[in-house]
């Protein structure tokens, strides 16, 4: 559960914990960076996967929204092949897939993008990459995991967060947009920075 009620509650806020950004934050942006990484451009052809509605709000440490916020997601696509020179099995890459996205949040903090349902590729339980910045600094970065996936009890990045508090927060559940027709998801992953509205 995420409070978002300042003043009373702002002490039961969990800040969300620090990860490792990885080996794959993209070393070449796409030229499409936009909240969509289902449709690249103008494309036709959508990405393969299950979509997924992701959103949530940016808040600061006594639960206030976090404006000008800009929210950077990336992952692997549904092949487990990132947006970068480095990743595996790259000629399986889905072109279709943008892998990288980002959104700037206004006055409510608010958040959303229109994604895929993260996949495993060896040695990872699904995850998605999250780095959040404002006015040109860096202020977190983390990553988002799914409710329930088995694998995530042998991730050695996700049980690396040894406070059961802070695990729990960055693991979301992943379910069924209501009134879908096409089978989509939704998930929400609500972000505690560990600073104050002046900051």
């Amino acid at each position: 559960m995420f409070f978002t009620v300042p003043g009373a509650f702002a002490e039961a806020l969990t800040h969300t914990p620090r990860q490792t950004e990885g080996p794959f934050y993209p070393d070449r942006l796409p030229l499409d960076t936009d909240n969509d990484l289902i449709v690249i451009n103008d494309g036709l052809t959508p990405a393969v996967g299950e979509i997924t509605w992701l959103n949530g709000r940016i808040l600061d440490a006594r639960g206030e929204p976090v404006r000008n916020a800009l929210v950077e997601i990336w992952q692997c696509d549904a092949r487990g092949v990132y947006l970068h020179s480095g990743s595996a099995n790259k000629a399986k890459h889905d072109s279709n897939f943008q892998g990288f996205g980002r959104f700037l949040t206004g006055s409510t903090g608010e958040y959303l993008f229109r994604t895929i349902k993260p996949v495993p590729y060896p040695g990872r339980t699904p995850h998605i990459h999250y780095k959040v910045k404002r006015h040109g600094k860096e202020l977190l970065t983390t990553q988002c995991y799914i409710k329930g996936e088995p694998q995530n009890d042998r991730d050695g990045v996700l049980r690396g967060i040894r406070d059961e508090k802070a695990r729990a927060s960055v693991i979301v559940p992943f379910i069924p947009l209501k009134d879908s027709r096409a089978g989509e998801l939704a998930a929400r992953f609500d972000i505690v920075l560990g600073l104050t509205p002046e900051a």
